[in-house]
């Protein structure tokens, strides 16, 4: 599949930033950087880790590898949007709500989506639920790549998983854990790519499973019999439609032992590393990684009403 861009653009690859998974945005936007360096475009690398950053000089489009709060919560796309210059991915509602965990439950709930049964903890000294019973999910409401996530299997293991992820937010997300089939589905534009399967060598498919190399075995295509596989594509897209998602994500579900997909959360922003899912099911798609980036700048540029024109003109630099 090649290139949906009729020109050559300036682009400016912003990746770091000021969050948590600073590390692996890095690791994004390099490779990001380079795969549109290879296609011929002149492309600048942006760390927005302080406030005051500026865009280089006649950027056409910015494609966000940020990670975390900052880059995937709303906020630069906000800025971006004050500044006039088109971004790649959810605009800023939309990221704002996939972002927030709680704000995404409750859209899907909206919507009809399926989802695990859940609770919010604002104080982390907060008592063991009424009515519940373990194992459940503490998670940070505010936080990408699993960060702080934790497994409670036996209420004496309550006040720990609480400090835990208080670390990370003030504000805790508990669900029921529900038993199946871990599975990841990317949107790219109007296409569903190939489902991956998670399976974990050992524990949850939390921050250090997802970014160590052979700690968990994904297979994509995962082995799924039809009528399943159109069940999780069909929670898939409409868990990203709840949020108001837009060019491209992911989507995180579990597939009970009846074959009923559960949706888990949207990421808006997915990793873009070379152990990310996205760009595994790219690839089983037919879509090199190249290609895959260059969609993703098409995506947005398309969006901008400027892709029949030559681009910005100003010669100031944008500044935030």
């Amino acid at each position: 599949m090649g290139s949906m861009l009729e020109r050559k653009l300036t682009i400016t690859v912003m990746m770091g930033g000021p969050s948590a998974e600073r590390e692996v945005s890095l690791r994004s936007g390099l490779g990001v950087a380079a795969a549109l360096r290879s296609r011929g475009h002149r492309v600048h690398e942006l760390d927005p880790a302080e406030p005051g950053w500026v865009l280089p000089e006649g950027t056409d489009v910015v494609f966000l590898a940020l990670h975390g709060a900052y880059g995937e919560d709303g906020t630069v796309q906000a800025e971006l949007e004050k500044l006039g210059v088109p971004y790649t991915g959810c605009g800023p509602e939309a990221s704002r709500v996939g972002f927030n965990k709680i704000l995404s439950k409750q859209r899907f709930v909206a919507a009809g989506v399926p989802t695990p049964r859940y609770m919010v903890i604002e104080r982390p000294e907060a008592a063991w639920p009424v009515g519940w019973e373990p194992p459940l999910i503490v998670k940070p409401a505010r936080q990408g790549s699993s960060l702080g996530l934790q497994l409670v299997e036996d209420r004496a293991d309550w006040p720990r998983a609480l400090a835990e992820a208080w670390r990370y937010d003030t504000c805790l997300l508990v669900e029921e854990k529900v038993t199946g089939r871990e599975c990841t589905v990317g949107l790219l534009g109007d296409q569903i790519l190939p489902i991956s399967e998670v399976r974990l060598k050992q524990g949850l498919y939390d921050y250090h499973t997802k970014y160590t190399p052979g700690a968990a075995e994904y297979l994509c295509p995962a082995p799924w019999d039809e009528i399943t596989a159109e069940r999780i594509r069909t929670a898939a897209r409409a868990a990203f439609d709840a949020i108001g998602g837009r060019d491209y994500g992911r989507v995180d579900i579990i597939v009970r032992p009846d074959g009923l997909p559960v949706v888990l959360e949207v990421n808006t922003l997915p990793g873009m590393t070379p152990t990310s899912a996205l760009p595994r099911a790219a690839r089983a798609a037919g879509i090199t990684y190249e290609d895959l980036c260059e969609r993703m700048i098409a995506l947005a540029w398309q969006r901008s009403g400027k892709s029949a024109g030559t681009g910005r003109t100003s010669r100031e630099p944008l500044r935030c």
